[in-house]
């Protein structure tokens, strides 16, 4: 065998070697994102739809918002992402460094209760805030809808028959019902339905006030689901933690995203 000959041998063996050193990231596997939707823990009743949730902070719903983070923890999550803006994300990340220390009292809050906890369990360092505004922008709903009385009346009829059934729910479920029917696809389709409702408000004259007030909503999503992609890079595990109107938006956006897998929440939420 010629020298010639040896050392085209000896390259052939290595670049095998040499390619799986320099793999690049993409050969990791696709992230996977877990969205939690919930109502607010500490509801304070400035919606339009008003009820009295369910209090956590009770023996019985404590021990399953414990029992629930343990099992949200199983699905390793890298990261966990709460609905907070970037401009509380120092305050939010001292209280969680004081949880750590034993110096924070967890409040009625699911960024606390459930985001925190989980966390923690993980040994994560830190959380991450995933909440985004849409732009400010020049929308008259609201001020238009008397104009339209027959969407005005189906709007207050919705208002008042989700109220009820929201306070009916929260004073005859448990909490282990209460979120999964939150992240129900039947919910999520519930969700998106009041929008679809006002989206036709202001068309027949081309003004547009439902579509744009719609719109501002998606847009607002968008946001959010960019930065939940910003943290979803290849081998990552993100929890995403969010009232259940983003989540029921940001769950069609995850489902078209080619680039990270759906980890279905629901057969968390069961013991």
């Amino acid at each position: 065998m010629s020298i010639r000959t040896a050392v085209l041998l000896l390259f052939l063996m290595a670049s095998p070697l040499l390619r799986a050193a320099q793999a690049p990231a993409s050969a990791l596997p696709a992230a996977r994102v877990m969205l939690l939707g919930t109502f607010h823990f500490d509801n304070p009743g400035l919606d339009a739809v008003k009820y009295t949730p369910i209090d956590v902070m009770q023996p019985e719903q404590q021990a399953y918002v414990v029992a629930l983070s343990e099992r949200l923890a199983r699905f390793a999550p890298t990261k966990v992402l709460l609905e907070y803006t970037d401009d509380a994300d120092e305050k939010i990340n001292q209280r969680y460094r004081d949880y750590l220390a034993g110096k924070f009292e967890l409040r009625k809050n699911e960024v606390y209760q459930v985001g925190f906890r989980v966390a923690k369990i993980m040994g994560h360092k830190r959380v991450y805030g995933f909440d985004a505004s849409a732009p400010a922008q020049d929308i008259k709903l609201w001020d238009y809808l008397s104009q339209e009385p027959a969407a005005e009346s189906a709007l207050n009829t919705l208002i008042e028959t989700e109220s009820q059934r929201l306070q009916a729910l929260h004073r005859t479920k448990s909490l282990q019902e209460i979120l999964a029917l939150s992240n129900s696809p039947e919910e999520n389709q519930r969700n998106k339905g009041f929008y679809m409702l006002l989206n036709p408000v202001g068309a027949k004259g081309r003004l547009f006030h439902g579509a744009d007030a719609s719109a501002d909503w998606w847009h607002r999503n968008l946001r959010m689901y960019a930065i939940v992609q910003q943290h979803a890079a290849p081998g990552e595990r993100v929890l995403a933690i969010a009232g259940s109107g983003h989540v029921a938006v940001m769950q069609d956006f995850l489902r078209a995203d080619h680039e990270r897998v759906e980890e279905n929440v629901l057969s968390y939420l069961a013991p």
